[in-house]
C-alpha cells in the first residue's frame, strides 16, 4: 500500500496525509495493518472522535467517515483509519497548526515526534488510545484547560452564549500549549505576554515573578512567541536604536528640535542607526539581557518607572522591559543584589556571562493558570486568538515532514 506515489483517495475532498501513511507503512512492508488489529482500531477510533475533549475539531480526522467506516471497501478503509490516526497523533504531538502555516511572530515548536512510530507503541500497548493520548501536554494549563473546555461545553449545550464564545478561547489556547516543549526545563524564564507578566521557575517552581512592559498593538511592535537562552547581562548597556525606530520615530521629533539628539544622549551613525549612550535616561535603563534571537528582542530595564503601575503596559517596541531587572539579575547571576548594584554603579558597559544558560520562553497564552494554581483568562489585545481559531479548523494536506523526526 502506498509503496509508489501519492494515494489517489480522497476523504471528504480531503487528500490523505501521503507523507506520514507512506512513513507508517514502510514499518510494516507496505501491508495492511487493521484487518487483524480490529480492537486496536476501534479504541483508536473512539479516540479520534473524542478529539473535541482536546479542543480539536473531531472533522479534522474524518469523523463523519470513521462513523460509516463499515460501507467502505477494505483498501479505502485501510487508509482511512491509518491517515485519521495518523494526523491525530501528530495534532496532539506538534499542534494542529504546522509552525509553517502560523505568523512569523509564533514559532514556538515542541520536540520533533516520529508519530508513525508512536502509532505502532499504541498498537502493541494493552491501551492503544492511552498512548496516543500521552502525546499531548501534561502541564498544569493543559490539564485546567482540559476540564474548563468540559464545563463550558456542558454550559454551551444548556444555552450559555457566554461560555460558546469562551469554548474558542480554551481550544485556541489548548492549541499553543501544544506548540511547547513536552519536558518544560525546570529552570526557565516564563513571560507571558498577554499576562505582562514574568515568572521565574526554579526545579520546577515558581519563585521569583515581576511586572513587564510588552510591545504595543501595532502590526510590526508586537512582542513575538519565541524560545531562547539568556546567556548573560550587559550593565550600563548603551541603546542602539534600529533604523526602522529612528525613521518612524526618532525622525520627526528631531525635525522638530534639532537638538533632541544632544538633549537625549544620542548620536546619529553612519548607518542611519541612532546610539543612546549609557546613562540615567538610557533607553535600556541599567541592565539588557543577552538573549540572542532572530527578533531581536531582549529583556531588559527602563528609566520610566511610573509605567509599571498601568493596567495596560502595551507600550514598546517588542522588547520586554523588566520591572525588577536587578533583583531578576541577582537571581541569575547567583550573586547578592549588592554585587549588582556595584557593577552598575561603576557607569561602565561591561557583559557578565550567566553561570549556566537559563531558557527563556516568551508566550503569548490568553487562558493559563497562574503561580496559585487557579485558572486565569486575559484579553486578546493583540487579537491573535481568532487568527489560530480560524487555522486550527483547516486541514493541511499532503502531510509536513518540517515537524516529524
Amino acid at each position: 500500500m502506498l509503496r509508489d506515489g501519492a494515494p489517489e483517495l480522497l476523504f471528504a475532498d480531503e487528500r490523505p496525509n501521503a507523507w506520514l501513511l507512506r512513513r507508517f507503512y514502510a514499518r510494516h512492508g507496505f501491508a495492511p495493518v487493521w484487518t487483524t488489529r480490529a480492537a486496536q482500531a476501534e479504541a483508536l477510533t473512539a479516540a479520534v472522535l473524542r478529539a473535541g475533549r482536546h479542543g480539536l475539531d473531531p472533522e479534522l480526522f474524518h469523523a463523519s467517515q470513521l462513523r460509516r467506516r463499515s460501507e467502505l471497501p477494505p483498501p479505502e478503509r485501510e487508509l482511512l483509519l491509518s491517515d485519521a490516526f495518523l494526523s491525530y497523533a501528530d495534532a496532539l504531538a506538534h499542534g494542529a497548526v504546522p509552525v509553517e502555516r502560523r505568523r512569523p511572530v509564533e514559532v514556538l515548536t515542541p520536540e520533533p515526534v516520529n508519530v508513525a512510530a508512536a502509532l505502532d507503541r499504541a498498537i502493541a500497548s494493552p491501551d492503544p488510545a492511552a498512548v496516543i493520548e500521552a502525546l499531548a501536554p501534561a502541564t498544569p494549563t493543559y490539564t485546567a484547560l482540559r476540564k474548563a473546555l468540559e464545563e463550558h461545553e456542558s454550559g454551551a449545550a444548556a444555552g450559555d452564549q457566554a461560555r460558546m464564545n469562551r469554548q474558542r478561547l480554551i481550544a485556541v489556547n489548548l492549541e499553543r500549549q501544544r506548540w511547547l516543549p513536552r519536558r518544560l526545563p525546570a529552570n526557565r524564564v516564563w513571560v507571558n505576554v498577554a499576562d505582562q507578566g514574568l515568572v521565574l521557575y526554579r526545579d520546577g517552581q515558581p519563585g521569583f515573578s515581576t511586572r513587564v512592559v510588552v510591545g504595543n498593538d501595532g502590526e510590526r511592535d508586537q512582542s513575538p512567541e519565541f524560545q531562547t537562552m539568556i546567556e548573560g547581562a550587559f550593565f550600563n548597556p548603551p541603546w542602539v536604536v534600529p533604523r526602522d525606530i529612528v525613521v518612524a520615530d526618532l525622525l520627526p521629533k528631531i525635525r522638530r528640535d534639532p537638538d533632541y539628539l544632544e538633549k537625549n544622549n544620542m548620536v546619529m551613525l553612519e548607518n542611519g542607526e541612532v546610539e543612546q549612550r549609557p546613562g540615567p535616561s538610557a533607553g535600556l535603563g541599567y541592565i539588557m539581557f543577552d538573549m540572542p534571537n532572530r527578533f531581536d528582542v531582549y529583556l531588559h530595564d527602563t528609566p520610566a518607572r511610573h509605567i509599571f503601575s498601568r493596567e495596560n503596559r502595551r507600550l514598546s517596541y517588542g522588547c520586554i522591559r523588566v520591572e525588577k531587572p536587578r533583583e531578576l539579575a541577582a537571581l541569575l547571576m547567583e550573586q547578592p543584589i549588592e554585587t549588582i548594584h556595584e557593577e552598575i554603579s561603576t557607569g561602565v558597559t561591561t557583559r557578565r556571562a550567566l553561570p549556566r544558560p537559563m531558557p527563556v520562553f516568551v508566550i503569548y497564552q490568553t487562558a493559563f493558570v497562574d503561580t496559585d494554581g487557579q485558572l486565569q483568562f486575559r484579553p486578546d489585545f493583540y487579537g491573535r486568538d481568532a487568527r489560530v481559531w480560524q487555522q486550527m479548523q483547516e486541514r493541511p494536506s499532503g502531510g509536513r515532514p518540517a515537524t516529524a523526526s
